[in-house]
């Protein structure tokens, strides 16, 4: 077993991996900025190292000082959590090459994976359904990016290669506007990503996103752990997540899962990752892999027993997967709302000092969260601070429960999107499952 374990994040995912190394016996280092010496996890770790001013260019992004962190406190692995640099090829290999076990996939792994037009080719080759595409990134040649584009047929959508976190897209309706898209898209993928290369694909109007959780070991084990319906999503970021997906069959749901299994088999994958897909009519379209823990991992966790950050840190020891494919049953329903500090009316970021904070409990309920009474959100960091999961036998239930929870959730002195998040609840839309990506823009009145 790991002996000790340098955790290179910060906020409820930090305290997530941490709580997974107490149970397994493991000891756990703390890495923070300036700004979070407070952290809940950094006064809970056995060591905590402070790695650079509150920008995270300078502390979270800044590889030297995590892998010198490492080194000082003789750990003996790196837990990237997500965000940050949980899916950067090179630091998975600096990790590497500097002696350290990095949890999570293989460097070469994350670099196709992180490349969409290379991931793509690789799902494509493993027999996962794509959309239709490009196949390839798009050139200089306007002709030929029209001719491209009238195969796959308008609405298309084009894309940043090296992009994630809802940026680096842009959907076109007409051939009038494709070349001005194109050459906005490819500035801004530059600018962002460091990376201006292109693809194009076909644009779904009406899809769902559902995505597939799956964990390998180093020994040839890969099992799939179901899906999650993460449609409920503004400016392509998610807001709630559920597991199962609503009105997906048991068929489907293996037939996808083995597929990803079977990808994941092809590609060498080692650790916890999922495939996040678009589905309409029935049909599933890949879209991209994300090579971490998810932060929507506790509704598949609720809904399966499984714990996926600990068998993260077996795997990362060298241990075989602790269950079996016919080990993995789905029972009950569970749905998870991210709580974030800001206005729940215009979205803006609400920093600033909580000067309550209760926590909602009672049959079912979960809450992964670093907040406390007293605890200061900075201004530096995504604005996310909790997720609350609520678990019932049948959906109903789950949706009840987490009606009851938010209600009770008091967090005062800052704004939250609590208010939201009931008001998504209580929709009867909602309530009928199997609403579109485009459901909560819709309901708030943006264009998407």
């Amino acid at each position: 077993m790991i002996g000790k374990v340098l955790i290179a994040n910060r906020g409820e995912i930090a305290l997530r991996i941490l709580r997974a190394c107490r149970e397994l016996g493991i000891k756990a280092v703390a890495v923070h900025s300036e700004a979070d010496r407070d952290l809940k996890h950094v006064r809970l770790a056995d060591e905590s190292v402070c790695i650079g001013p509150a920008s995270s260019k300078e502390s979270y992004l800044n590889v030297p000082a995590i892998i010198s962190a490492a080194e000082v406190t003789d750990s003996v692995a790196i837990h990237p959590g997500y965000g940050f640099l949980s899916e950067n090829a090179d630091f998975a290999e600096k990790v590497m090459k500097s002696g350290f076990i990095f949890i999570g996939p293989k460097p070469e792994t994350i670099r196709i994976m992180g490349d969409k037009v290379a991931a793509i080719h690789a799902m494509k080759k493993a027999g996962i359904p794509c959309i239709p595409g490009s196949d390839g990134p798009l050139g200089d040649s306007e002709a030929t990016n029209l001719k491209i584009a009238k195969r796959i047929g308008f609405p298309i959508i084009v894309k940043a290669a090296g992009g994630g976190g809802g940026r680096g897209m842009r959907v076109v309706h007409s051939e009038s506007s494709l070349h001005s898209s194109i050459a906005l898209t490819k500035a801004e993928a530059g600018a962002a990503f460091g990376n201006d290369m292109v693809y194009m694909e076909k644009f779904l109007e009406n899809p769902r996103h559902i995505e597939f959780q799956v964990i390998a070991d180093s020994h040839g084990n890969v099992i799939h752990l179901g899906e999650r319906d993460c449609s409920t999503q503004r400016r392509h970021q998610k807001v709630i997540e559920e597991a199962p997906a609503p009105g997906l069959s048991d068929k489907q749901r293996q037939e996808m899962g083995a597929r990803c299994v079977k990808a994941c088999q092809e590609i060498g994958y080692l650790g916890a990752g999922t495939f996040e897909f678009l589905y309409q009519d029935g049909e599933f379209y890949f879209i991209e892999m994300n090579t971490r823990v998810q932060v929507e991992h506790p509704v598949t966790e609720m809904v399966t027993g499984f714990d996926i950050v600990k068998e993260q840190l077996l795997i990362a020891s060298g241990e075989k997967l602790s269950i079996k494919q016919s080990d993995v049953k789905l029972r009950g329903h569970a749905i998870e709302c991210r709580i974030n500090a800001e206005d729940p009316t215009n979205f803006m970021p609400s920093p600033g000092l909580i000067e309550q904070f209760h926590m909602p409990g009672g049959p079912g309920i979960r809450v992964e969260t670093h907040i406390y009474n007293g605890y200061r959100v900075p201004p530096y960091y995504d604005s996310m601070i909790g997720k609350l999961i609520a678990y019932g036998e049948t959906r109903e239930s789950a949706i009840a429960r987490m009606r009851t929870a938010l209600n009770e959730m008091v967090i005062a002195g800052i704004k939250c999107n609590i208010p939201l998040c009931l008001d998504i609840i209580n929709d009867a839309a909602f309530a009928a499952g199997g609403q579109n990506i485009h459901y909560l823009e819709q309901k708030l009145g943006l264009k998407h």
